[in-house]
């Protein structure tokens, strides 16, 4: 019987900051909570932190990740990023479903889309992301996605 493959495991050594990145820790924060009050995604922060002041990676960088480095500064966005796209896909295929009616493809696109978002919500309101009686709706996706 051949032997069996091992799985493969992750053997880096703890990341530290590098010495040729411009920023130090209380500069990458300082940044990235002024990048936030501007208006920026936690996505983009990261690529403009990368790509302009040659921030390899926050989380090393600070020791917290960019969300905790926003909260502790009080900048948190009121929904997630991930959940906000995911509302602004729906809206989005709400808006060509009100044009098309006969799309049925895309009309079951869309209640897979709104399951996606029902359980992002459902994990985010017992981590504490977003606030206990907070709830989907089509009225509130288009106020979002505004």
């Amino acid at each position: 019987m051949p032997k069996r493959k091992t799985k493969s495991v992750d053997t880096k050594q703890k990341k530290q900051h590098p010495d040729w990145s411009a920023l130090n820790p209380r500069e990458v924060e300082s940044r990235a909570v002024e990048l936030a009050r501007s208006g920026k995604s936690t996505s983009e922060i990261g690529i403009i932190l990368r790509d302009q002041y040659a921030v390899p990676d926050i989380r090393v960088a600070t020791g917290k990740r960019l969300t905790k480095v926003l909260e502790e500064n009080e900048v948190k966005q009121d929904v997630p990023e991930d959940l906000r796209n995911l509302i602004n896909r729906a809206s989005q295929l709400k808006k060509h479903l009100d044009e098309h009616k006969k799309d049925f493809k895309n009309k079951r696109g869309l209640q897979i889309l709104e399951s996606k978002i029902r359980g992002l919500e459902k994990y985010y309101r017992l981590q504490g992301g977003l606030p206990k009686d907070w709830k989907y709706t089509t009225e509130q996706a288009k106020l979002l996605s505004e």
